[in-house]
């Protein structure tokens, strides 16, 4: 008997243990570590905590708990002096000595408009998202997923332009990090809504483990490998043939195009929706403008010049134009203990001679 007594009360004590631990590892101290005390974070936390609170009348059902993500200059870097993916259009069309000599003239065009814009300060011609993005598909036209996903992962891993320290492939938002594992443990599904090209959206945050179901970017057309001029919906692939990109654009996926995909893809309203632009205003608002659950919406801004290359003075005005919006901001100096992580510092810019 005694020896049965002692099983038993071992065995509560695993479970309370384990209880107990379980309880521990989701609070909200065990997850931001990277943060300061800040208005912004006590507001997701707030949220999160009333929405899965099965006794508040803000309690959102788990299969609702959707959040969307952009991701260039909102979880990933995006001033190491430009977007990752146009500084890869540049070195695609300019450098890569594989490609540069066959390059089309509206590439090498599009290409060096964003050199001037980095190395000359030369503004962007208008419109320049959707003049990159058929570029862009043009420039990787050909290549099978698996070899533009190698590209993207061999470029990302040069040093960051402008840091030392880290590699364009190690560039997030550490704090923002914690953004994901905090709301993944409280049952919240989370999405890249990017306007970057959805593949090397995935190519980017593969590290992360994150499910690239849950990734949604530009878009170009893809076909299989032997298919020809013949369409998909007649053509039957074979076993042995590969997808590849074609040079068609399909959508550039910004401001209300995000709110499509997300209707297309998702097919359910966000309930939370963080960004860092005007290009992710809509998506903010298509998340404030949800019926059936109180929501939120969060804007990074980019206002620290020490630690990363900023223009605090355009960020703090940009920061009272989000606040005016209904978003809640999150000020980059003074909410982030840490942006790329302790080890990496800002430098300046350097560029090989032309």
């Amino acid at each position: 008997m005694k020896k049965r007594a002692l099983i038993v009360v071992a065995f509560i004590a695993i479970l309370f243990t384990g209880c107990c631990k379980d309880t521990q590892e989701t609070t909200p101290q065990d997850f931001f570590t990277l943060w300061n005390s800040c208005e912004s974070l006590t507001a997701l936390i707030d949220f999160v905590e009333d929405a899965t609170n099965p006794s508040s009348s803000n309690y959102i059902k788990p299969e609702d708990r959707i959040a969307t993500f952009d991701m260039d200059g909102t979880f990933v870097g995006e001033l190491y002096p430009t977007y990752f993916e146009y500084n890869m259009l540049e070195y695609r069309a300019l450098d890569d000595p594989a490609y540069k000599d066959k390059a089309p003239a509206s590439v090498k065009k599009a290409a060096q408009a964003i050199r001037d814009f980095v190395r000359k300060g030369t503004a962007l011609p208008s419109n320049f998202d959707t003049i990159h993005a058929n570029a862009a598909a043009k420039a990787y036209s050909g290549m099978t997923l698996a070899e533009f996903d190698a590209y993207v992962k061999e470029y990302a891993a040069q040093p960051a332009n402008g840091f030392t320290g880290m590699t364009y492939g190690e560039s997030f938002y550490k704090p923002m990090l914690e953004v994901f594992r905090y709301l993944q443990s409280n049952g919240f599904a989370t999405y890249v809504v990017s306007g970057s090209d959805r593949f090397i959206c995935r190519a980017l945050v593969e590290s992360l483990g994150f499910n690239p179901t849950r990734v949604i970017g530009m878009d170009v057309k893809l076909m299989s490998s032997n298919q020809g001029e013949e369409a998909g919906v007649y053509y039957t692939m074979g076993k042995e043939e590969e997808i590849i990109r074609t040079d068609q654009l399909i959508i550039k996926n910004l401001k209300t195009n995000k709110v499509l995909q997300i209707n297309q893809e998702i097919g359910k309203t966000p309930v939370l929706s963080f960004g860092n632009s005007g290009g992710d205003a809509a998506m903010h608002n298509f998340c404030l403008g949800n019926t059936q659950y109180k929501t939120a919406a969060f804007m990074l801004i980019a206002d620290d010049p020490d630690r990363d290359h900023a223009n605090r003075e355009k960020a703090l005005d940009l920061g009272t134009k989000w606040k005016n919006a209904g978003y809640h901001v999150i000020s980059m100096r003074d909410d982030f203990k840490t942006i790329y992580g302790y080890g990496v510092q800002k430098v300046d810019f350097t560029f090989p001679s032309e």
